[in-house]
């Protein structure tokens, strides 16, 4: 079974202040207008998060656009919205953000055959000098991948 996947929004500021330990896929309740401006892609997931309440997941601080075209329809842009899991899941994740340091974080927003999914991940918060040496790792690899792309065009 071939699944259409089209990404519509990527939280680059979640992967350079935590550690991602684990991911799941969620899907999100929205109304008719915030799911038009999703496919024109005007979404921001930056300083989003997700909270457990009564038993029910949700995703907090995550700003869709209001749709052009929605009038008296649009929605808050920065509403509360349920997010669609399993209790099973809902419970572990509730159980893992007891601990010191665990958040869930939105990591990115996605259309899966139709139907829009965000993808929330079991995070680690990083301290300074975690990010200094994400930071220094990932300038070493782009280096030697400078020097690799230089000495293959020296040898011709």
């Amino acid at each position: 079974m071939a699944e259409n996947v089209k990404l519509i929004a990527n939280n680059k500021k979640a992967y350079h202040d935590y550690f991602v330990e684990d991911k799941f896929e969620a899907g999100i309740e929205l109304v008719g207008t915030e799911v038009k401006s999703l496919r024109l892609g005007q979404v921001n997931l930056k300083d989003s998060w997700c909270t457990v309440d009564g038993g029910e997941m949700f995703v907090c601080g995550m700003h869709i656009s209001p749709y052009e075209k929605g009038n008296i329809f649009n929605k808050d842009p920065l509403r509360v919205r349920r997010l669609l899991l399993h209790k099973k899941e809902i419970m572990k994740l509730f159980g893992l953000v007891g601990r010191e340091g665990y958040s869930i974080i939105p990591l990115q927003i996605y259309f899966k055959n139709s139907r829009a999914k965000l993808e929330i991940g079991l995070c680690k918060g990083k301290k300074l000098y975690d990010k200094r040496d994400s930071a220094a790792e990932k300038d070493m690899k782009r280096q030697s991948m400078r020097n690799v792309k230089l000495s293959g065009r020296m040898d011709d």
